[in-house]
């Protein structure tokens, strides 16, 4: 009898919201073993590590059956399949049926997992598709997140029948197959339902599809002092609160609206202006002391019938908008929400980005500087403009000089076409893009998804794991917009403002519940708020 498994859409426990105690950060493939290599030079013994890797393995394996339950332990033959034997032996001693298999001769084990193997007992079978038969749990000790081919052969067979198994699968490290770094397997890969990694998390846990194909993931502690951190200076992180509370800009006793900035949201045409609302009721709801729409005459007389706390502004063309802007009170704007593709967005943007303000950069305003169309369908998707005499003037390059020649920070929202657009088919993993991107045009990336990610042209990135389906929603990127906007209107960090925004946004979501529609985010952000003020 085994425990129900979770689904992996429910597989991460967000509740841990406090600033510490959380671990936020995410190792690759390299640090984990530089890691490793750091604690037995502290004088923690390798065969320590491993012993207390497959310990915990043993412990997760119990968690999930029922004494009696029979367990197939599949061995790969490196150091995940030693950490196989080890738990092998501890489920045996705890009373479990095992039936273990290993993929190769047992002589073709060296160091640790030779000797873990030595100390295995029971019998051994040659790793095949029907190893797992009979089990009620399947552990997965294969591969770890070091393996750099795709599976192949008898093991891609072996994968295969456990995924069509139906039965609970505990994965050792990351699911075999999978890139424990980029978050993506390159060829066959076990779909677990639970996985258990050490010390620390890797990218590949919450990036997709490697968070799916991982299940419910739990960190286990197998004594690897956490001061190796300091030498690996780990740059990627996990979006948490952990990450950026300590910096929330929270309401002081002594402050007034004043002190708390003043964001500028540009809408759009009448048509199209509810983009830019959604943006500035949710820049006001996170904490900006004012907020000012600013639009053409029948934008604004529109905007006008719809807001209250929000003030409305009639200001008209690129120079209104220069002009307006002189006024360094008005410290944060946000463009692009319903604004329109072309050269007058472009415009647009290029004054704020000769201001002194804060500027957060979405939609329309990141498609109003692409590289050149490839296509007749993107022409009529309103980006013909570009060609001729407009697409020196309006390509990247003039938006990345642009932002690189202020000191005021700049940060880019785009969605995954949108990003292709702006940047081109970068090489490597999301994360590997984003980190790309950010350095190519010095404003802070939140590469938007089910995994968003945040980086900084520093190298620092967080990824985000919290946002449930149903955050894809029409209007919910123009709150997001309005809440990175918001923070920093209040002088938040760019970096940590953009996470913070977009921990909130999913966050907000997960309250929500099913059925949320964008005009609900900005309302239940004070319920959020609620809950970690006093953490940081």
């Amino acid at each position: 009898m085994i425990i129900k498994s979770p689904q992996p859409e429910a597989a991460h426990d967000h509740s841990n919201v406090g600033p510490a105690g959380y671990q936020t950060e995410l190792l690759t493939g390299a640090e984990m073993t530089r890691a490793e290599k750091l604690a037995v030079a502290a004088g923690l013994p390798s065969l320590k590590l491993m012993e207390s890797a497959g310990q915990a393995v043993a412990e997760a394996a119990g968690r999930l059956a029922t004494a009696g339950t029979r367990v197939a332990v599949l061995c790969g033959p490196g150091n995940n399949g030693g950490d196989g034997f080890v738990a092998a032996r501890f489920l045996k001693e705890l009373g479990f049926g095992v039936r273990l298999a290993l993929l190769g001769p047992l002589s073709a084990l060296k160091g640790d997992a030779a000797a873990m193997a030595a100390r295995w007992e029971g019998s051994i079978e040659e790793l095949n598709s029907a190893s797992h038969d009979g089990a009620g749990l399947i552990i997965d000790a294969l591969f770890g997140a070091g393996l750099s081919r795709a599976i192949d052969g008898t093991v891609a067979a072996v994968v295969a029948a456990v995924n069509s198994s139906g039965r609970p699968v505990l994965a050792v490290d990351v699911p075999s197959g999978l890139d424990g770094t980029a978050g993506g397997p390159a060829g066959p890969v076990v779909k677990a339902t639970h996985t258990i990694t050490f010390f620390r998390k890797k990218p590949g846990h919450v990036l997709m599809p490697g968070r799916m194909l991982c299940g419910f993931v739990h960190v286990a502690d197998i004594g690897i002092p956490a001061s190796v951190l300091s030498e690996i200076n780990p740059m990627t992180h996990e979006n948490t609160p952990s990450l950026w509370l300590p910096q929330f800009p929270w309401p002081k006793p002594d402050g007034h609206k004043y002190h708390r900035g003043h964001a500028v949201v540009v809408s759009g045409s009448a048509e199209t202006s509810g983009a830019a609302r959604l943006g500035a009721r949710g820049a006001l709801r996170i904490g900006a002391g004012l907020v000012t729409l600013i639009g053409n005459a029948a934008a604004t007389a529109i905007n006008a019938a719809h807001t209250n706390a929000v003030m409305v502004r009639r200001v008209e063309g690129t120079e209104g908008l220069a002009e307006f802007l002189q006024d360094k009170r008005r410290n944060a704007v946000l463009i692009g929400p319903g604004a329109s593709v072309g050269e007058e967005t472009a415009g647009d943007v290029l004054a704020i980005l000769a201001s002194e303000a804060r500027t957060v950069l979405d939609a329309d305003a990141l498609s109003s500087f692409v590289i050149e169309p490839s296509s007749a369908l993107e022409q009529r998707a309103g980006f013909g403009f570009l060609r001729g005499v407009h697409a020196s003037a309006r390509a990247p390059a003039a938006l990345y000089d642009a932002i690189k020649s202020r000191t005021a920070p700049v940060v880019l929202t785009p969605h995954g076409g949108e990003f292709r657009r702006l940047f081109g088919e970068l090489a490597g993993s999301k994360l590997d893009q984003a980190r790309a991107a950010a350095k190519m045009s010095g404003a802070v990336i939140v590469f938007k998804g089910s995994d968003t990610i945040i980086a900084h042209p520093d190298g620092r990135a967080a990824i985000n794991a919290n946002a449930p389906p149903w955050l894809a929603t029409a209007g919910s990127g123009d709150v997001l917009a309005g809440f990175i906007a918001g923070l920093l209107a209040q002088g938040m960090p760019a970096f940590e403002a953009a996470s913070a925004a977009v921990w909130l946004h999913g966050e907000c979501a997960n309250v929500f519940g099913l059925g949320l529609i964008a005009d609900d985010l900005p309302e239940v952000l004070p319920r959020v708020l609620s809950r970690l003020h006093g953490l940081g």
